[in-house]
């Protein structure tokens, strides 16, 4: 009988490709089936994010429900990847000794050897190292169940934001070579796969070459992936200001493969705020990507990422930010109210705004950001849009999700499977909330 896998992914979608990678590994390596019952499993993973308050409590908790299970079946496995493994190591199995495994982000493709090593009672079962591009030379050829995919382009990050913990658990930038990339996903179009999400922590920091150039590097991959038989729509995420420069700006001309969508996280719209945030812009120079952005693809949908109650914001602070997402017009975004994090510089500054005053801003924003989204999804409504569809939708399995060529979800009805994968004409006549309401063409 096949053995059982149970992965629980929190976090970013590089942690949800990390996740769908190591499946396909254990699956190769040692013939591991996966499971949604964590109770029926013979090796538990928990993939980590630490990029919020409370993220180690949040894994601590998790492990300590886990501990009943091995008590009930001592031959269970344990392990936990991730930013938090990153971060925190050994300490994980001292706090936690029913965990027999921890590895960081850059040594997912090492899981099968440190579970090898704890079935055969050895000693080498933590390995959070950062080598580089290593994991890329050593993951098997991606599996696909659906018409989208995504494709891992650079790890880590440079900017070190005084926030942020990305430097600290996922490392410097670097960069898969071009040439491995479009193998991937000239791969994954051969399995069905119709568009491809680029990810990375700074995607537009992305370089084929040694070049400079802002956003070169990026543009470059775009331009070789639309040409790819089968790849019908691309999209990226997540980009920093600081590189998006003309040429990526550019692309959206060049390559209509490319959606109308773009995620820009701004974390504020204060200059002073900025500042303090090492985010390396203004926000006039953000204004000005955004002016171009929107010259260069008609209709182009934006989205953020807001941090509310950063040391010293004052109230014009946060007014600055109102008045900043006024300007820009966001269709989605995710706000999230300002927690330290270890090994930031940001951790040695007064956390001087109250937490009760943090939450009104935080609603004040969020509604905000929410009118926004939904002006723009009642000014689609009368419009048919190209849209792909994904799947069947999740609350009503009778009816169908599919994304427009601006990232919206849309809710149609259809009774033929055959459908998802295709890309349709679909009219938009209800705007929700969170989605939209079709009728397909």
């Amino acid at each position: 009988m096949a053995k059982k896998l149970f992965i629980k992914t929190h976090g970013c979608q590089m942690n949800e490709y990390d996740s769908n990678r190591m499946q396909d590994l254990l699956g190769i390596s040692h013939g591991f089936e996966t499971t949604d019952n964590e109770e029926e499993a013979d090796l538990i993973l928990l993939n980590t994010c630490s990029i919020r308050e409370k993220a180690q409590e949040k894994v601590f908790h998790q492990l300590g429900r886990w501990k009943k299970l091995k008590d009930k079946n001592p031959n269970l496995k344990i392990g936990v990847g991730g930013c938090v493994a990153s971060q925190e190591g050994d300490n994980i199995m001292k706090r936690a000794p029913q965990v027999d495994i921890v590895f960081g982000p850059q040594t997912i493709h090492r899981v099968p050897k440190l579970y090898e090593n704890v079935a055969e009672n050895k000693l080498e079962s933590v390995d959070i190292t950062f080598p580089k591009t290593e994991k890329f030379d050593h993951l098997p050829e991606q599996s696909s169940d659906g018409p989208t995919a995504f494709v891992s382009i650079m790890e880590g990050c440079n900017k070190y934001c005084s926030f942020c913990v990305v430097p600290h658990t996922r490392g410097n930038e670097i960069s898969r070579p071009l040439d491995d990339i479009l193998k991937e996903i000239e791969g994954l179009a051969e399995k069905g796969v119709k568009e491809v999400n680029l990810l990375g922590q700074n995607v537009n920091s992305y370089r084929d070459s040694k070049l400079k150039t802002k956003g070169l590097g990026l543009s470059n991959l775009i331009r070789s992936s639309s040409v790819i038989e089968g790849i019908e729509r691309i999209q990226f995420t997540t980009s920093h200001p600081f590189e998006f420069g003309q040429d990526l700006i550019d692309i959206y001309q060049e390559v209509p493969q490319l959606i109308s969508y773009v995620h820009l996280p701004v974390q504020s719209g204060s200059n002073d705020i900025l500042k303090k945030m090492r985010r390396r812009h203004s926000r006039d120079e953000y204004f000005e990507i955004i002016d171009k952005l929107k010259s260069a693809r008609s209709g182009i949908s934006i989205s953020s990422d807001f941090i509310v109650g950063f040391p010293g914001e004052t109230e014009k602070d946060f007014l600055d930010t109102l008045d900043l997402v006024d300007y820009v017009g966001y269709d989605e975004s995710f706000s999230f109210i300002y927690s330290p994090r270890p090994n930031t510089t940001a951790k040695d500054l007064e956390d001087d705004v109250p937490l009760e005053e943090k939450k009104v801003r935080l609603q004040e924003l969020q509604h905000k950001l929410e009118n926004s989204a939904l002006s723009i999804s009642r000014k689609m409504v009368g419009e048919t849009r190209k849209c792909l569809v994904t799947n069947i939708s999740k609350k009503n399995p009778g009816e169908f999700q599919a994304r427009a060529d601006n990232n919206k979800v849309v809710i149609f009805s259809c009774s033929d499977p055959s459908m998802i994968g295709e890309i349709i004409d679909i009219e938009i006549v209800e705007a929700r909330n969170k989605s939209l309401r079709g009728v397909a063409i």
